[in-house]
């Protein structure tokens, strides 16, 4: 396919993984840049802007001035890791309440991401000093009580709920938990890299409301990818395209823009038999509906 007929299919599609800055991790560009870059190119309809350490819709309000001219939505998101107290409820409300819409469970400071660093998986080195505290979800095999209040809070303002960097077992108990309290919008990101979790696995996730998230930061060429597109096919065959969405998991330093890795995997998908349809679902459908975006 030309690059404007790939295009055409990528046209207005929700990036819900990018990894712009400001960040203690080296970045590529910020988020306004990131932004404008995703309109300019693909009519990009909106970015989920992901910092690992700190609540990232106080960045999205601070650069309102720089992004009041570029149509691409930047939506905020907190991480419950140690760097913002972890199983912190003020933090919550003070992202959603400003117009966050991601929460996620604990990603580094989860005791699966940690024990992973041994395993030289490649994770960025920060610019500061960071402490790295392990966070339990789940103790003598109950959700920690600590999760309550945060899932209501989630439930109240219909946001999404990621299952960050936990054990796939550990998902299953907050997704459970959450749902209890009301919580509708469940996304499990690289279900293949740091968590674990198999198709089986992702099924149950799925059966219970989630989405399933694959990230272009490992199937891209450009980016150095940890494994062949033939691999992401797989599980776009084996789960469904109504449950799969795709993020770009970009935005560090030395690696390709987001538009170019959306580019470059959309064809070989196509390439490989993904209709067009259902990439179309994926990349604009589904994240769509799932952050209550209209057209």
């Amino acid at each position: 396919m030309t690059t404007n007929a790939i295009d055409q299919v990528l046209d207005g599609l929700i990036d819900m993984h990018c990894h712009s800055g400001p960040s203690p991790m080296p970045r590529e560009f910020d988020h306004a840049s990131g932004a404008r870059d995703g309109w300019e190119r693909l009519r990009m309809r909106a970015l989920v802007a992901k910092c690992h350490h700190h609540n990232t819709q106080m960045d999205v309000l601070a650069q309102r001035p720089l992004l009041a001219d570029i149509p691409t939505e930047v939506i905020g998101a907190v991480a419950l890791n140690s760097t913002v107290g972890g199983l912190n409820l003020a933090q919550v409300q003070l992202c959603l309440g400003l117009g966050g819409k991601v929460v996620y469970l604990p990603t580094v400071s989860s005791g699966r991401h940690i024990d992973c660093h041994a395993e030289n998986l490649g994770f960025p080195t920060p610019t500061v000093k960071l402490t790295a505290e392990r966070i339990e979800v789940v103790r003598d095999r109950e959700v920690v009580p600590e999760l309550g209040p945060i899932f209501d809070l989630i439930a109240e303002h219909d946001a999404v709920l990621n299952g960050g960097h936990l054990h796939p077992d550990d998902i299953s108990a907050c997704f459970a938990a959450a749902r209890e309290r009301g919580v509708r919008n469940f996304v499990v990101s690289h279900p293949d890299f740091v968590i674990g979790a198999d198709p089986r696995q992702c099924s149950s996730y799925i059966e219970g409301g989630a989405l399933i998230e694959h990230e272009l930061h490992m199937y891209d060429p450009g980016a150095k990818m940890r494994w062949p597109v033939e691999q992401l096919m797989e599980w776009i065959s084996a789960l469904g395209p109504e449950n799969t969405l795709i993020g770009s998991d970009l935005g560090q330093a030395g690696f390709p823009r987001p538009v170019d890795a959306f580019r470059r995997v959309a064809e070989a998908l196509l390439d490989l038999g993904l209709p067009e349809k259902d990439l179309r679902r994926i990349v604009h459908d589904n994240p769509r509906d799932l952050l209550s975006l209209t057209d």
